[in-house]
This record gives C-alpha cells, structure tokens and sequence, in this order.
C-alpha cells in the first residue's frame, strides 16, 4: 500500500510552486546554521549578561550541537515513518519556539533548555530537507537542487559572524535569537502551503534504538570532545566507553530491523557507504584547517579576530560560487567522478597552504584558500545528490540524514584531533606552528583519503551516480 503510494509522487514540483518550496526550504536552512555561528561571536557578552563563567557559557553551543546530534538519525526516520514534510513542518515549529524561549530567557539554565529545544527542531530541519529536495525537484533535476541547498549553507555559514556583530552592534544578544522567529513563522507558513507531500512509508519507528542513538551519541560525542578540552582522562575513557558499547548494541539492534534507523540497509550498498566515508574524511579535514589556521593567523601572524574572519572567507565565498555550477554537473556525471576531481583539487590547495611561506600576505593565504573551496564544492554537492538519490523513496530520509550526520561526525572527529595535536606539540619551541603544520598535513591526509575512497565509487559494474 505505501509502495504503490510513493510510485505515485508526481516527478517534483512545477516551476513556480518548486521556487516558494525552496524558499521555504533555504529560509528554515539558512537560520538553522546560522544560529551556531552567531551564538559563538556573543559568547563573552551572554557570559558576562547572565553572571556565568567562560565555561559555563559554552553549553550554550554545546547544548545545541549535542542536541542535534543525538535526534538527526530518530527524526530521519521519522520522517521516513510519517513524511518527511509533516516531520520538517513540526521540526520548524520546535526551532521557532526555541528561538523565542531563547531570546527571553532569563537564566542560564532556562537558555540552555531552549537551546535544547531549538537543537531538536533545527534536527527535524536538517534530517529531512534533502529528502524534501529530492521531492521538490524532479529526478533529472535533483543535483541542482541540492547545489541550491549547499550554496544556501556556505553563505550562511561565511554569513554568520557578520550578521551577529550587525545585530549586536544595534541590539543586546537577545535579538540574535529573537530576529529567528518571524523568520522561522514565514518559513512555516510557506512549508504548509507549498511543500510537496511525501507519503508515509508504512515502517515502524523504533523507540528503542532511538534510546540506545541518543545514549551512544550523547556519551561518545562529549567524550571526543573533552580529549581537546583537557577533560579528566577518566570522564573522557568512560564516555567513550559507554558510547562504544551502547553503540554496538545499537547497530547490533539495527541489523535486525526491516527499516533500521542506522540505514545499514543502505551501507550494504558499496557506493552509499564509500559515499559517506568520503564525507566524513573531507568535512574533518575541512574542520581541522578552518580550527587550526585561525590560531597561526592570531599567534604567529597578528592578526585581530576581524581580520582572521576575512582570511577565512575565500573558503566558503568560492563554495557560495561552485556548489550550484557542481550540482547541475551532478545530473549529468557520476560523484565518483566529480567527487575525486574535486578532491584532487582540495588535496593540492591544502599541500599550497601546508608549503606556503611562513610570511605570506593576505592574497597569497587567500587564492590558497580559495583552491581548497573549489575542490570541496566540486566534491560536496555531487556527494549529498549520491547518498540522497541512491536511497529508494521509501528511505529518503535514512539517506538525506547520513548527509548531515557524516558531516557532523567528520567534524567532530576533525575538531578533536586538532586539540591533540596542539597538546602534543605544547611543549616545543614553536608549538602552534608546528601544531599548525602539523594539523595541515593531517588534513591534506584526510583529503587524500577521501579522493581514493571517491574514486573506489567508478570501479567497473559499480553505480556510482
């Protein structure tokens, strides 16, 4: 019965009725990325507000990660279980609420259970919007729809700290929640009358192993973290420890289900779970240079936080250019292919950085930079088309949620690896540039790994589009 209703989905959207969709879409999307950047920039300011330590004040942002790490994979299938629109619709209502919670709170404690909330909508956002593209636009058409999707998340995300100091320059820190909201109540509107339905699937959710998801996550995420945070190495082993097991009864569990919610299904497929382990080395190695260089950039070059956000900025401005040229090429070749094409460019972009002189001005970091861009946006938007058109209708949304959880994974990983390797050099004469050097080289690796694992996708009798 749901099969024979999912054939029946009309080939995306019309023209015009699949604009305002993407609108919609690009609206919840953009303020849901948003949020973590602007929330970092006013840090020091809700600390100093709400009579907290630097400490304390970091939940801020970890409460919403961690939230949105834990529910991506439950509100994937979810969204496969219900429909991804009404699991989007109620996701966006979470996150608006959250905002307004946020923007009004008036201790600590209550900011951080609205930023909880706000983590549990913007999850029900991410998990599902790839499996809404891939409604919205027809198949033919689906590469450049996630190129929209992408370059929407690179200007946000290049975006992010200039929007904040905007608000804060005009308004208390408040407002960087509270502008969210009316944003959040036209993206609703727009989702109820213009998104595209996508019929239930006819799966059972599975409540336990949402349970054993978020205790696996919840613990092991923490515990990576606190290797770069200079946690008690007590904590930090029991973390792990306690997310290694939950998460191996977890994928034990999910190897039993029909439609489990670890879409081991899916990674049975060579192609699918090549895919995401080529995302997730790419978004470590972008992780560790985007950490690792702000601190050469402060420490060995002097420059001000301003000026190291503009360094940065080539990155994610030349994405902003190359996801949507690299989505409509995705309709067209296999992500193998324009996957390690871009790698290779990535891997040499950042080999330019790793040999680049120890004196080099703002222009010679940033076409450097701006490589590496090119190579991540011909590598990303094929990517997410791949693991989201591979999966069969009934389990787009097990496959639009790898999408986020590979790169929430990869950056995690990424993240922590960058503490260890400035631990490990603290003590030389030169520790951040070593630390940097180091961590460069670490990322280049990461980036080679990721171009054998795309190119392992156009092996002979192999799909790999």
């Amino acid at each position: 019965m749901a099969q024979a209703e999912i054939s029946s989905v009309p080939d995306g959207l019309p023209p015009n009725r699949r604009a305002v969709a993407m609108v919609a879409v690009s609206i919840a999307v953009s303020i849901s990325v948003l949020v973590g950047s602007i929330a970092n920039v006013a840090l020091p300011t809700i600390a100093r507000d709400m009579g907290v330590t630097p400490g304390e004040s970091i939940w801020v942002v970890n409460a919403y990660q961690l939230a949105v790490t834990v529910a991506l994979m439950p509100c994937a299938s979810l969204g496969d279980v219900y429909g991804h629109r009404r699991v989007y619709i109620w996701g966006l209502v979470l996150y608006t609420l959250g905002s307004l919670f946020c923007a009004m709170a008036p201790a600590m404690d209550v900011l951080i259970a609205a930023r909880v909330l706000q983590g549990l909508g913007g999850a029900g956002i991410m998990s599902v919007n790839g499996a809404l593209i891939r409604f919205i636009f027809p198949r033919a058409q689906l590469g450049r729809g996630i190129g929209y999707n992408v370059l929407v998340v690179a200007a946000s995300s290049a975006a992010g700290p200039s929007v904040a100091a905007a608000i804060m320059a005009v308004g208390s820190w408040p407002w960087l929640f509270g502008v969210q909201v009316p944003l959040g109540v036209l993206s609703w509107w727009l989702s109820l009358k213009f998104l595209p339905p996508s019929p239930p699937s006819g799966h059972k959710f599975d409540p336990i192993g949402a349970v054993l998801n978020a205790i696996a996550l919840g613990a092991f995420i923490p515990g990576l973290d606190g290797i770069g945070r200079g946690q008690a190495k007590w904590l930090t082993l029991l973390e792990l420890a306690i997310g290694i097991a939950f998460g191996t009864i977890f994928v034990q569990r999910q190897l039993t289900q029909r439609a489990p919610m670890l879409p081991v299904d899916l990674f049975r497929r060579p192609v699918f779970a090549l895919s995401v382990a080529t995302a997730v080395c790419v978004h470590a190695a972008q992780m560790i240079v985007l950490i690792a260089l702000p601190f050469h950039f402060q420490y060995v070059g002097g420059m001000t936080p301003i000026e190291i956000g503009l360094q940065i900025t080539p990155w994610p401005a030349v994405l902003v250019i190359v996801a949507p040229i690299a989505g409509r090429l995705a309709d067209h070749y296999p992500a193998g292919l324009l996957g390690g094409l871009g790698l290779v460019v990535m891997t040499g972009g950042l080999l330019l950085i790793l040999f680049m002189p120890a004196d080099a001005g703002w222009a010679n970091i940033a076409w450097r930079l701006a490589v590496c861009g090119t190579g991540f946006g011909f590598f990303q938007s094929p990517n997410n088309r791949l693991l989201i058109g591979s999966a069969p209708p009934d389990r787009a949304g097990a496959g639009s949620g790898m999408v986020s959880t590979a790169r929430l994974v990869g950056q995690t990983t990424g993240s922590a690896l960058v503490a260890v390797v400035f631990g490990l050099t603290q003590d030389s004469p030169d520790p951040i540039a070593l630390g940097t050097h180091l961590a460069i080289a670490m990322a280049a690796g990461f980036a080679a790994l990721g171009t054998v694992l795309s190119w392992a996708r156009l092996r002979p009798g192999r799909p790999s589009a």
